[in-house]
């Protein structure tokens, strides 16, 4: 298994070894180190039969040429979502996509049926634990014989829980019973993957459940979360992550207010 860390918020491209090629889990974002992926690829003898990404979030959606014509798979409810926001285009501007961005193959997937436990593909089973905490059908995959968590936009170092604030659900419960699933395959990993940030072992797993399930409670109770990802504390060059959490307090302030229930 290879990690191709992204220049843009630390993201991070998963390559999995499989029988007979290689399958690629959100494969990059600036085109110049998806060309230098699909480089690597060539150097080491092998080729990419299928893609995932593991929620509808532009920077997950995105592929190179040179990577192929191969399966791109998410959840049917990841790809749904992502051919209705891309029914009348993608605002590049607004969404601060990098100029450098191609969009020309961006979010082509196929939805897997729903229900679907593993990724249809000749290589190491990989499980496929859906939730809906982040993005809809947004998926965690777990590649059990290496044990290894894909954890998508969760679990990050330098990231807080960055809650759906816009669906019609509870932003707040999504997110919990998401880190409870998590955390029921805790003991299987060994290494966790987050989609922006820093590689983690078996102990940090744990410890950034805990972290993010106690930035989601502050949230709940409009306590002040103490959290080291945001204020002085936040890593250089992440500041703007206060400005995240500033939004969704707010956000949630203006959503209880709403509905009528107390913050």
């Amino acid at each position: 298994m290879l990690i191709h860390e992204s220049e843009f918020c630390q993201s991070n491209a998963v390559v999995v070894q499989g029988g007979t090629g290689a399958l690629l889990i959100d494969a990059g974002v600036h085109e110049g180190e998806m060309a230098c992926l699909v480089s690597d690829l060539s150097d080491l003898g092998n080729t990419v039969v299928a893609g995932f990404s593991t929620h509808p979030h532009w920077d997950h959606l995105l592929w190179h040429v040179g990577l192929g014509t191969v399966p791109r798979y998410g959840t049917a409810r990841c790809a749904a979502t992502v051919r209705d926001r891309l029914s009348g285009g993608i605002d590049a501007r607004r969404f601060g996509i990098p100029e450098d961005v191609s969009l020309d193959l961006l979010g082509l997937l196929t939805g897997l049926p729903t229900d679907t436990v593993r990724i249809p593909w000749d290589g190491p089973g990989i499980r496929i634990i859906e939730h809906q905490a982040h993005a809809p059908g947004h998926a965690a995959l777990l590649i059990e014989e290496r044990g290894v968590l894909v954890a998508g936009d969760m679990l990050s170092d330098v990231l807080i829980p960055m809650l759906d604030l816009n669906g019609t659900g509870d932003p707040i419960e999504d997110y919990l019973a998401a880190l409870r699933l998590l955390e029921d395959v805790a003991g299987d990993v060994s290494v966790v993957v987050p989609g922006h940030g820093s590689v983690g072992g078996a102990d940090q797993l744990r410890a950034r459940i805990d972290q993010d399930r106690a930035y989601v409670h502050a949230l709940r109770d409009g306590l002040d979360p103490s959290d080291p990802r945001i204020g002085p504390s936040a890593k250089p060059g992440w500041e703007w992550v206060s400005d995240v959490h500033a939004g969704q307090l707010q956000r949630l302030h203006l959503r209880s207010e709403s509905d009528g229930t107390p913050d």
